[in-house]
C-alpha cells in the first residue's frame, strides 16, 4: 500500500482504495494484448471494447495502474499536441481546421466520458493562461506567439490576448503584463481518472493483469515471468518505459527518448491565500519562461507546481524520485517569485515522473501491418490529453477503419515504424540535452535579475532562441 502512496500527491490520495490486481499466471489467447496500464493502453482499450465488444482484450501492466507517468503528471488535461504547428503544417487551410477542432475537442470528449461512465476526477474546465510575468523579455515572445496562432488560422476564442486588468480578474502573478489564454484545457486528478478508466474497463469485460511485467513481445505472442498472451494484435502502449523492453520486435527505444518532469505540492492553502491568487474557475497556468512551469489550484486547495525536470545518460529510466533539495527549491523559488505569498507555504509533496520525447518533437501513432502491432507516443508532456487522442485513433486502425482520425498527419502513412526518425547514439543526446537546458538556464538566471545589463539579457536571450531551434 505504501508503495502506491509514494508515487505521488495523486497516488496518495487515492492510496487507502488501491490493492494490485493478480498477476497473468498462465498461457491465454486473446485478440489484442495491451502492454502499459497508462493513459494510450488505457484509452485504447476502452474505444476498442466500445465499437468491438466482442473482441477479447487483455492489458498488462508491470506495477499498477496509475503507477507510471500517468499518475505523476501535473494533472493538465489539455486539447493540444506538442509542437503541433509543425505537425500541420502540410495541411490545407480545410483540413487544418478539421485538425484543429480534433485537438481542442478533447477535453470535451474526455468529459462526455467522465459523464457516462460516472468517473469523478475532479474535472473542471478553465482553461490555461500563458502569462508574461518575472522578466519583462517574455512579453514579446508572448506576443509573437499570439500573433503565429492568428497565423496559422486559430479562431479569437481559441487563443484570446488579456492584459493586464483582464488577467488579473483570473489570476493575480506578480510582475505579469498580459497572458494568452485558450479555452481548451482541463484541470484533473490524474490518478483518480485512470484508476476509474481501469474499473470501467473490467466492467466491460476487459482483463487487466497487474504486476505483469512484459518480458518479451513479438507478433503474436507478449511473454511475461509467469504466463503470455498469444493474440493477433499487439499495442504496446509504454511511452517511456519502452527503454525497458529489451526483447521486442522492435527497438522502441531508439524512437521514444524518457526525459522526467518534476513536481511540488503545497500543503492545503486558505481562503485568504486563493483570494489573493484567483484561479476560482480551475484554470491552470504557466508563465512563459523556457524552464516549462506548469500550475493548478487542485480540489482540495493546494497549489501544484512543476518545471522542466532532467535526462539522464543514455536514455536511463530514473527510479527514485525522491527529489533533492535542489530540485525542490528549484521550482518552489519559481513559484514564491510568481506569488510570494506563498512564501511561508508549506510543501508536502514533491514527485516526478518519466515521459517520452519523439526525435521530431511532436506525437505520432502508427500502424505496422508486417509486425501487426500499434503503438503511440512521444507525447512532450502533453500526454494527459494527448492519450485520448491517440487511443481513438489506435482503435480505428486496429480495427480497419477509415476515419477522420486515421487520416490525420500524426498518424504515420507509411505503415512502418521505420519512417519514424530515430534518436541519434550516445553521447549525442545527452551532450545535446545538456547545453539546451544550460543555455534555458542561464537565460532564467540573467532575465530574472533586474540588475542584469541589457547587452547581457540581450546576449543571451538570442543564444537561447538559437538553443530552441533543435527543439522544433
Amino acid at each position: 500500500m505504501e508503495r502506491w502512496g509514494n508515487v505521488s500527491l495523486w497516488m496518495e490520495q487515492i492510496s487507502p482504495s488501491i490493492s494490485a490486481r493478480p498477476s497473468l499466471q498462465t498461457n491465454i489467447s486473446a485478440d489484442i494484448a495491451i502492454i502499459g496500464g497508462g493513459f494510450t493502453g488505457l484509452w485504447s482499450a476502452y474505444y476498442l471494447k466500445k465499437q468491438a465488444p466482442e473482441k477479447r482484450i487483455v492489458l498488462l501492466e508491470a506495477e499498477t495502474v496509475g503507477f507510471g507517468a500517468s499518475g505523476r503528471n501535473g494533472g493538465w488535461l489539455m486539447g493540444e499536441l506538442a509542437n503541433q504547428d509543425t505537425l500541420l503544417a502540410g495541411l490545407s487551410d480545410q483540413d487544418k481546421h478539421q485538425a484543429h477542432a480534433l485537438i481542442h475537442g478533447i477535453p470535451d470528449e474526455v468529459a462526455n466520458v467522465l459523464a457516462s461512465e460516472k468517473i469523478d476526477c475532479d474535472y473542471k474546465k478553465g482553461g490555461v493562461l500563458y502569462v508574461a510575468a518575472r522578466y519583462p523579455e517574455q512579453l514579446p515572445r508572448l506576443k509573437a506567439l499570439h500573433q503565429h496562432f492568428q497565423q496559422e488560422g486559430y479562431l479569437d476564442t481559441d487563443f484570446q490576448w488579456l492584459e493586464k486588468a483582464q488577467l488579473d480578474q483570473q489570476l493575480n502573478i506578480k510582475s505579469s503584463q498580459g497572458a494568452l489564454y485558450s479555452p481548451h484545457c482541463a484541470r484533473i486528478q490524474p490518478a483518480i481518472l485512470a484508476r476509474g478508466l481501469a474499473d470501467v474497463l473490467e466492467a466491460m469485460g476487459v482483463e487487466i493483469y497487474e504486476q505483469s511485467k512484459v518480458l518479451k513481445w513479438q507478433p503474436g505472442l507478449v511473454t511475461t515471468k509467469q504466463g503470455s498472451v498469444q493474440c493477433e494484435w499487439v499495442i504496446p502502449a509504454v511511452e517511456a518505459y519502452g527503454h525497458e523492453l529489451k526483447n521486442a520486435i522492435i527497438p522502441l527505444k531508439r524512437y521514444h527518448l524518457p526525459v522526467q518532469s518534476l513536481i511540488i505540492a503545497t500543503e492545503p492553502l486558505s481562503q485568504e491565500i486563493w483570494d489573493s491568487i484567483g484561479l476560482e474557475q480551475g484554470q491552470v497556468f504557466s508563465d512563459f519562461s523556457r524552464q516549462v512551469t506548469y500550475g493548478q489550484r487542485t480540489a482540495d486547495n493546494r497549489m501544484v507546481f512543476g518545471a522542466r525536470g532532467g535526462y539522464q545518460f543514455n536514455g536511463k529510466l530514473r527510479t527514485c524520485f525522491d527529489l533533492t533539495d535542489e530540485e525542490v527549491n528549484l521550482r518552489r523559488n519559481i513559484m514564491i517569485e510568481l506569488f510570494p505569498q506563498l512564501s511561508k507555504s508549506k510543501i508536502t509533496h514533491a514527485w516526478g515522473g518519466n515521459l517520452a520525447m519523439s526525435r521530431k518533437f511532436h506525437p505520432h501513432v502508427i500502424k505496422d501491418l508486417t509486425h501487426k502491432f500499434v503503438t503511440a507516443g512521444g507525447y512532450g508532456g502533453e500526454g494527459v490529453g494527448a492519450t485520448n487522442l491517440a487511443g481513438r485513433t489506435i482503435a480505428d486502425l486496429v480495427l480497419g477503419k477509415q476515419s477522420n482520425l486515421t487520416r490525420m498527419p500524426w498518424v504515420v502513412a507509411s505503415n512502418t515504424l521505420k519512417e519514424l526518425r530515430m534518436w541519434e547514439r550516445e553521447p549525442i543526446p545527452y551532450l545535446g540535452y545538456k547545453a539546451v537546458i544550460q543555455s534555458f538556464d542561464r537565460e532564467d538566471k540573467v532575465l530574472s535579475n533586474p540588475n542584469s545589463k541589457k547587452t547581457k539579457r540581450y546576449l543571451v536571450s538570442k543564444f537561447a532562441d538559437f538553443m530552441e531551434s533543435f527543439l522544433s
